[in-house]
């Protein structure tokens, strides 16, 4: 039985529970294996029905004597079983649920977990996990070890979980990956047993020394996927290197009615020696909100237009197209150079006519223009903004119409190094890590409850002598990659709370993701002409407003957020020449909570932000969910820096004496890894 078998296939499995399977992404027994448990129960202490006491967590195991259902003075409907271990009998009682009677019968043979206690002056057993023996001796799944607790959807539950682990780990062939050389060097777990003790250990220790193996795996995977990516790119030839002379570098530069700062100068510096080369390039531009990654783009796409060729601006949504459209025309239009990029907006709601959009130099748009064939005739620049993962399945689209361009991606995302080198290995790397000269640093507060309404009479005071205008950001209420109905409504109700109460006299506008286009950009265009003085939106729009009379921003239930996503809200102020606030409300009274967000508030640099999160939240919440980056590694821990360097060198190690083409089992790992992680954009 191989690891590829498609999950439908799960014998005594009912299509309900394959449907909610593959909603968790598990479409086949491999992709089953690798849904790790995220703790364990510990059953593992089997006694004897004499030597239990009260308050005990216990597995007992004992031949069924009675079974019965009923109900407590207080309406409550209990099950009770009578076993006996051959010595003496103790009940079992579960609470509402009446299955029990049905599935549990006199003389089975049962095991049973949970919790001593004393019911009518009785010692019970409360149960938390039980299954049904063939014999005392056969070897338990649910009871009578460490139990595996995996996270759950509705309706999948870890005892559906385990059933099913178990049976593949019981019928599942592995061929190891990696040469015996290799995993007696690193003293390595093997595959095979690494998970079955992932899923079913025997003990802690065995646990953690599967983990490590199966991080180990994982992180190399993902390292080998990024090199072999690189190396593939580094093959592809650009339609023609790009002829950049110092004329045209101080042409530009001059050009601005600012000066760059070092780090933009090094960003700039590094991606014109890449367009030079008969490679395209493949580069991250990292930088902080308001850092000036924007000038970087225009600066690389008047290059690109100079040497006769075209650049697409590649963005998430329509709101942030329509800002780097609006940024870029203002920049070229107003600019001094002797040949001036003209700029062109292709959305779903602003197309312009062909024969129009041909003759643009710089085509900004969200991710619908790699659909449009018409607007690829010598396009030598792809800028992508915060899409991490733009990868080989769009690669791909470019090289079907017969263009291999630059790449640049661009993220305001702070990402700590780390999981840059590690999750990024495939992309050259160039970071913005200073703010422009004069820029007023934003000021932070957190608020407790007990002012609110005070921050609220203050804040309505500067709207009302200053004219400057607020945010509000109301909290994503389900973990979920979209913007739910449940998110907007808490958005819809915060907006018609303050403008009843606070806020009366002020004009409040409503902005979330389930909004058509138009009115999303009508309520931007209203609150950019000072027509709004408070937005109140929901964070998934939270990139690429650039409103800089905005100058104070309200984050509702902050303590929902990372710090890193909380400095990217803090970005959307702080971009004019007034002071900017930045106000945390939180409902919670929690120590560890308040202590987390007094730390954002004390700082104001986004890499050492990532870095805190990094080492409070772990991985698992350094973006939030709509982020990727470390959301895509199912096991292994990207702040275990021994690790990193360990698979490191290993991977040198294998490289330097092996060729993949003996390894097929890793080569099939490896291109899953690469079709679904670094192929998505």
């Amino acid at each position: 039985m191989k690891g590829e078998t498609p999950i439908q296939l799960l014998p005594a499995t009912s299509s309900i529970t394959i449907k909610r399977l593959i909603t968790l992404g598990i479409l086949t027994y491999e992709d089953l294996l690798n849904y790790f448990p995220f703790r364990y129960e510990n059953y593992s202490r089997i006694s004897s029905i004499g030597q239990a006491q009260p308050t005990e967590k216990i597995t007992l195991k004992g031949r069924v004597i009675t079974v019965h259902n009923e109900y407590t003075k207080n309406g409550k409907n209990v099950q009770k079983v009578c076993i006996t271990d051959g010595n003496l009998q103790i009940k079992l009682i579960w609470f509402n649920q009446p299955f029990i009677i049905r599935t549990v019968r006199p003389h089975h043979y049962i095991s049973v977990s949970g919790t001593i206690n004393l019911f009518a002056r009785s010692i019970v057993m409360q149960v938390e996990h039980y299954e049904i023996v063939a014999s005392l001796e056969e070897e338990t799944i649910h009871t009578g070890r460490l139990v595996p607790i995996y996270p759950e959807i509705r309706g999948l539950s870890s005892r559906t979980l385990r059933e099913k682990m178990w049976y593949i780990l019981t019928h599942y062939t592995t061929d190891e990956i990696f040469p015996p050389s290799l995993i007696a060097a690193y003293r390595l777990m093997n595959e095979k047993d690494a998970y079955l003790h992932i899923h079913f250990p025997y003990t802690l220790q065995k646990a953690r020394e599967a983990r490590h193996r199966l991080s180990f795996d994982e992180l190399t995977i993902i390292q080998l996927a990024s090199q072999m990516v690189k190396n593939e790119w580094k093959k592809e030839k650009t339609n023609a290197p790009l002829h950049i002379t110092q004329s045209m570098r101080d042409e530009f530069i001059h050009s601005l009615p600012f000066a760059l700062t070092h780090a933009q100068k090094r960003a700039l510096g590094e991606i014109t020696k890449d367009l030079a080369q008969k490679k395209p390039m493949n580069r991250l531009l990292q930088g902080e909100v308001g850092s000036g990654k924007t000038v970087i783009a225009a600066a690389s796409a008047w290059y690109v237009h100079r040497n006769k060729g075209k650049t697409l601006i590649l963005a998430p949504t329509e709101i942030l197209a329509q800002q780097h459209y609006v940024t870029l025309q203002s920049l070229f239009t107003q600019s001094t150079l002797s040949h001036p990029p003209t700029v062109a907006l292709y959305t779903a709601s602003s197309k312009p006519k062909k024969n129009e959009i041909e003759k643009k130099n710089i085509i900004v748009g969200t991710h619908a223009l790699l659909s449009n064939a018409s607007l690829f005739s010598s396009v030598g620049l792809v800028i992508v903004d915060e899409q991490h993962k733009f990868g080989v399945t769009q690669r791909a689209q470019l090289k079907k119409k017969g263009i291999s361009p630059h790449l640049l991606t661009m993220t305001a995302t702070p990402i700590p190094r780390t999981i840059m080198l590690t999750l990024y290995g495939e992309l050259d790397i160039s970071v913005i890590d200073e703010l422009p000269a004069g820029r007023i640093q934003t000021k932070s507060y957190l608020v407790a409850n007990s002012k609110r309404e005070s921050a609220y009479t203050w804040i309505k005071k500067q709207i009302q002598t200053l004219g400057i205008q607020t945010f509000i950001v109301c909290p994503l209420i389900d973990e979920s990659d979209k913007e739910t109905l449940k998110s907007v409504k808490a958005a819809k109700n915060e907006f018609n709370k303050l403008q009843k109460t606070f806020f009366r006299e002020c004009r409040i506008g409503l902005l979330h993701g389930k909004m058509k286009s138009e009115e999303k950009n009508d309520m931007m265009y209203n609150f950019a002409k000072k027509n709004v003085d408070i937005l109140i939106s929901t964070p998934v729009v939270e990139v690429g407003i650039d409103i800089p009379n905005a100058t104070i921003i309200i984050i509702e239930a902050s303590e929902r957020f990372g710090l890193a996503q909380l400095h990217q809200l803090r970005g959307r102020v702080g971009r004019g020449d007034k002071q900017s606030y930045c106000f945390l409300f939180t409902e919670k009274n929690d120590t560890k909570i308040a202590e987390r967000l007094k730390i954002f508030t004390r700082t104001h640099s986004g890499f050492e932000l990532a870095e805190h999160d990094l080492k409070i939240r772990g991985t698992g919440e350094l973006y939030g969910v709509r982020q990727h980056g470390a959301s895509q590694l199912k096991i292994a821990d990207v702040t275990d820096f021994q690790l990193i360097k360990e698979t490191k060198k290993a991977l040198t190690d294998f490289l330097q004496e092996y060729t993949l083409h003996d390894f097929p089992v890793l080569q099939k790992r490896l291109a899953q890894y690469t079709i679904l992680h670094i192929s998505r954009d």
